[in-house]
């Protein structure tokens, strides 16, 4: 009888996706016992009536490394521990369906399984393998805020087209003698914005790990514009935070997602701005899903594909409650548990932080 597994993409999506699930199925597609199985939009495919479980074979893979997306779908909402349910008077609650989830793997015989994704879903995963779910994470997050791991892949093609952004708008600052902001995502870490700022030469670079003072941003643009260059641009995480403000963010409601939806926070810089005295005129890009789809990039396709060979071959070890992980040159094992215990965050006296100032980029600090 052969052995199953079951691959699950969660959270949002992210070139590489498809990289990971090809590799996955051509390194078990040479363990002549095992069968692989796709969970449609994450742990719903599991949990739903009926379930949605999709054969991934060598020929259904074939090529999809290059597509953006994930051929399996995505989803940032409910799980297994959090599946909404609605009320009789209309009204969303969540309830905790772990055991059934389990039941379920016994169900459809279910050997392993391989999770694919960022914070949110390895946090699910090290919940499942305390509940001795036999798991693997293969990290994804294009805010590269996972612990334990140099990159995840995703993050470097977002950079890409992060910078090909402020390469555009520079032109267009300088034609129109404007200060132009760019908002980029980075919830609590600001490694797109920064990286971006670096590769496109950018004036000014706001993050979630130094919170800013308005007016040392003014002074940056004030100073472009006394030098005759008269024009600025700015790349703004979207966590990104004045020293006496907050995250800018807007209610969500919609059930099993996440409370708060991010965004505005390059409009409040703006406005923050107007209201300080900027000379001259100010014009704001929020990039927002761009980043995540498309084509990744070769890096990613690689990083990817090495992580899913890798997290197969955990699986024939059954390392379960590991996390595949990329420390240069090496890919490893590493608990789940330590790659989610703490946020991979910008060092504000580390060596990119050293290089963006020593190019001159405020930090608003």
């Amino acid at each position: 009888m052969k052995k199953r597994l079951l691959i699950a993409t969660g959270g949002g999506d992210c070139p590489g996706l498809n990289a990971v699930i090809r590799a996955i199925v051509k390194r078990a597609s040479k363990e002549h016992n095992w069968e692989v199985l796709g969970s449609i939009d994450a742990f719903d495919g599991i949990l739903r009536d009926p379930m949605h479980l999709v054969e991934l074979s060598p020929e259904k893979v074939a090529g999809i490394h290059v597509m953006g997306g994930t051929i399996i779908g995505t989803t940032n909402k409910g799980g297994p521990f959090a599946w909404p349910i609605q009320n009789s008077d209309g009204s969303w609650d969540t309830v905790d369906r772990s055991k059934d989830f389990m039941d379920r793997l016994r169900y459809q015989n279910i050997d392993a399984i391989i999770n694919i994704g960022g914070d949110g879903s390895q946090r699910i995963s090290q919940g499942l393998f305390e509940l001795g779910c036999p798991i693997i994470g293969v990290p994804k997050t294009i805010d590269n805020d996972l612990s334990d791991t140099d990159f995840t892949f995703g993050f470097q093609t977002a950079v890409d087209v992060a910078t090909d952004a402020v390469d555009k708008l520079v032109t267009t600052a300088a034609s129109h003698h404007r200060v132009l902001i760019l908002e980029v995502m980075g919830r609590y870490a600001g490694w797109i914005a920064l990286h971006a700022a670096i590769a496109g030469g950018a004036e000014v670079c706001l993050i979630p790990e130094i919170p800013y003072d308005i007016n040392k941003v003014l002074q940056i643009v004030n100073e472009r514009v006394d030098n005759g260059r008269g024009f600025a641009n700015i790349v703004i995480a979207e966590g990104a935070t004045p020293i006496d403000g907050g995250m800018s963010f807007s209610e969500n409601d919609t059930p099993g997602a996440m409370k708060i939806h991010l965004g505005g926070a390059g409009l409040r810089l703006a406005e923050e701005l107007r209201e300080a005295g900027c000379p001259i005129e100010i014009r704001e890009t929020i990039l927002g899903h761009l980043q995540r789809g498309g084509s990744p990039n070769a890096f990613d396709r690689i990083l990817a594909s090495m992580f899913g060979v890798k997290a197969f071959e955990l699986v024939l070890e059954k390392k379960w409650g590991h996390m595949v992980a990329y420390r240069h040159p090496n890919i490893e094992a590493v608990p789940i548990a330590d790659a989610i215990k703490e946020y991979n965050l910008v060092n504000p006296n580390g060596n990119l932080i050293k290089t963006a100032r020593g190019l001159g980029i405020s930090l608003g600090d």
